[in-house]
């Protein structure tokens, strides 16, 4: 990247972004919900529940219930491996595809506020 971030300006733009989801009364995703659902999104498929277990260094179980509330939302969707029916294949959504362009959209917008503040106070 061209730019160095600060870690309090790399906060801060996280911080309007999460806001600015709170006002759009967008998903509330814990940050195991969200890491997977980036996973998901911006690696390369197919993802299945042991991959992701592996990727992001935490059991299946956890895995699992991060799964069942994106599922919920519709962000992700779960199907059956066809080459391998003990397997469950993670899938993305149109949802779930908007809902991330527009989070990204919000960090866009929270990085255009900062006004590049050199000094990290905002």
């Amino acid at each position: 990247m061209g730019f160095q971030l600060k870690a309090v300006q790399a906060l801060d733009l996280w911080r309007g972004a999460i806001v600015e989801s709170v006002r759009r009364d967008a998903p509330d995703l814990s940050a195991r919900q969200m890491a997977l659902l980036l996973t998901v999104y911006l690696t390369p498929p197919p993802h299945t529940v042991r991959g992701l277990a592996a990727t992001l260094n935490i059991s299946k179980p956890a895995v699992t219930r991060a799964l069942d509330r994106l599922s919920e939302l519709g962000l992700v969707k779960r199907k059956t491996d066809e080459t391998d029916r003990r397997s469950v294949l993670v899938q993305r959504t149109v949802k779930g595809s908007v809902y991330l362009r527009e989070f990204g959209e919000m960090i866009v917008t929270a990085a255009a506020a900062t006004g590049g503040d050199e000094s990290g106070q905002g």
